[in-house]
C-alpha cells in the first residue's frame, strides 16, 4: 500500500518540524547535485533554518553564480523599461484607432437617421433603417400624449384649487358682513313742497313751488324733513284749518 498524501501546511510540532526539515533539506541538496551532475547545470542552492543556520550548495561556487545572478537580473530589468515605452505606446495608440473608428460609425448611423448618405445601404440595412426610425416615431408621439395628459391634469387641478380658493374668500366676505351693522335708510337730499289745502299732494324727486293768484287765498307751509314726517304735519294742518273752519 502507498502513503497517503501529505497535506502541505505549517507543522505545529516542533520536533516534528526539525525531523522534516532535516529530511526534505538533505534531499533537495542531493536533488540538485544530481541535477548538476546529468544536465550539466549550474545550480545552486541557500537554505536557511527557521532558527537562522545556513544550508547551501552550489556546482560552480556560490560567489560566481549569484553574480551571474545579479548581472542577469540587471539586464532584464534595463531591456523591460526600454521596451515599456514602446508597449504603451502601442497600447495608447490602439484604443485610439477604435474610438476614431467608433466616432465614424456613428457620425454615419446618424447621417442615415437624418436621410441622409443612404446611396450605400442594402435593402436589409434600409429596411432595419426603416423600423428604427418607426419605433422612434412611435416612442415620441407616446411620450408627447403623455406630456398633454399631464398638463391637462395640472390645470384641472389648478382651476379646482382656485375655485375653492374663490368660495373660501367669498365665506369670509360673508362672515364679514354679518359683524357689519345694517344700514340705515338714508335721509333724502331734496326739499318736498306741498300746499297745505290739499290732503292728496304727490310725491316728486326736485324741489317743486306753486304760487297763488291774487283772487285766490292760500294758506301754504313749507316742510323740511323726511316726506313721512312731512305727511304727519301736513294732515295735522289740515284738522287745524277744518277746526278753524268749523268754529266761523
Amino acid at each position: 500500500m502507498g502513503r497517503g498524501k501529505i497535506e502541505i501546511k505549517k507543522i505545529e510540532n516542533i520536533n516534528s518540524r526539525q525531523v522534516t526539515f532535516s529530511k526534505r533539506r538533505s534531499g533537495l541538496l542531493k536533488k540538485a547535485r544530481e541535477l548538476s551532475v546529468l544536465c550539466d547545470a549550474e545550480v545552486a542552492v541557500i537554505i536557511f533554518s527557521n532558527t537562522g543556520k545556513l544550508f547551501d550548495f552550489s556546482s560552480h561556487g556560490m560567489k560566481g553564480t549569484i553574480a551571474r545572478y545579479s548581472k542577469c537580473q540587471d539586464s532584464s530589468e534595463t531591456s523591460t523599461v526600454e521596451d515599456k515605452p514602446k508597449v504603451n505606446h502601442q497600447l495608447e495608440k490602439e484604443p485610439l484607432d477604435i474610438l476614431k473608428e467608433e466616432l465614424a460609425n456613428l457620425q454615419l448611423k446618424h447621417r442615415h437617421l437624418l436621410g441622409n448618405e443612404l446611396n450605400g445601404l442594402s435593402l436589409n440595412e434600409l429596411q432595419q433603417l426603416e423600423d428604427q426610425l418607426t419605433h422612434g416615431f412611435l416612442c415620441v408621439k407616446e411620450r408627447k400624449e403623455q406630456v398633454l395628459l399631464q398638463q391637462l391634469e395640472q390645470s384641472r387641478l389648478q382651476e379646482q384649487h382656485t375655485t375653492m380658493e374663490n368660495e373660501t374668500l367669498r365665506q369670509q366676505v360673508q362672515e364679514l358682513k354679518a359683524f357689519l351693522p345694517p344700514a340705515e335708510q338714508p335721509v333724502p337730499s331734496f326739499l318736498t313742497y306741498y300746499p297745505s289745502g290739499l290732503r292728496n299732494a304727490p310725491k316728486k324727486d326736485s324741489v317743486e313751488s306753486e304760487f297763488p293768484t291774487e283772487n285766490e287765498d292760500s294758506d301754504t307751509t313749507l316742510h323740511l324733513g323726511p316726506p313721512s314726517s312731512v305727511s304727519r304735519k301736513r294732515k295735522a294742518s289740515d284738522r287745524e284749518s277744518h277746526s278753524n273752519s268749523s268754529g266761523c
